[in-house]
């Protein structure tokens, strides 16, 4: 073999190992580039699957509530003292055309109802005032059931179940989570922002249980190490407590008539 051609060849073969080593160089980039904006692309998915969730959520408990309101707008007038629209057994200053408290005392009478109390303020519980499900007028129908055609989907993922007050300090329904899952703050705080000031609030209670109502002790608080997200349908201002908020606003007003 001339030494001519020797040289052509080991000329080839060191073409041949460059490209080898470009194209290893260009598919670690790749396998990079692609990697990493995908751990990227799943945070922001799940941040806009767990939003969408809890809003499409808090609309189908706005309207179960607003459509018990507004076919028995007279609720129950058995379940007041004639003081102050108080609610026997309930969260004191209750509305009573309004749901209450599915544990409330209410429920057992006298006379007993049908169906009692529920443990807890779960807003799958919930009943409508005004809405006969039994003899007596404590006995409140079923605001989720079968019977109504309507039903409370479970909780996102993470979250718990959605929990309900009608007291002193109006009205309003809340989730919680204990998950430290960065995206959840995320989606907090972006839902937060789809609402009016004063009308819904992200409470970091991980430092310690907050009171979310105007009780000073056995009121409804935000458990320790949560974070809850609060919806109002009704407020009673000077009344309503707010102790915090993803803009901060809240946190230093007691009055949302001077929010902005």
């Amino acid at each position: 073999m001339s030494k001519k051609l020797q040289n052509e060849r080991r000329a080839e073969s060191g073409s041949a190992l460059v490209y080898i080593l470009i194209a290893i160089a260009l598919l670690a980039a790749l396998t990079f580039t692609f990697m990493e904006p995908s751990s990227q692309q799943t945070s922001s998915q799940n941040t806009f699957k767990t939003m969408t969730t809890l809003q499409g959520q808090v609309d189908i408990v706005r309207s179960a509530i607003q459509e018990c309101v507004l076919n028995y707008p007279a609720g129950d007038g058995d379940a007041t003292n004639g003081i102050n629209n108080l609610v026997v057994g309930s969260d004191p200053n209750a509305r009573t055309n309004y749901p209450i408290a599915p544990s409330s005392t209410h429920y057992d009478g006298p006379p007993a109802a049908v169906i009692g109390k529920t443990a807890g303020r779960l807003v799958r519980d919930i009943r409508c005032p005004g809405q006969q499900d039994g003899p007596n007028n404590n006995d409140h129908a079923m605001i989720y059931s079968g019977s109504a055609g309507k039903f409370m989907p479970p909780p996102p993922p993470l979250f718990e179940d959605w929990k309900y007050y009608n007291g002193i300090d109006g009205i309003f329904f809340w989730t919680e989570t204990t998950k430290s899952d960065a995206f959840l703050v995320t989606a907090l705080t972006k839902l937060d922002e789809n609402f009016s000031e004063c009308e819904a609030d992200v409470i970091d209670a991980t430092g310690g249980a907050l009171n979310i109502d105007s009780v000073p002790t056995g009121g409804v608080t935000c458990p320790n190490g949560s974070v809850c997200f609060r919806v109002w349908m009704i407020m009673n201002n000077g009344a309503a407590q707010f102790v915090g908020d993803s803009d901060t606003d809240e946190t230093v007003i007691t009055d949302c008539s001077a929010a902005d």
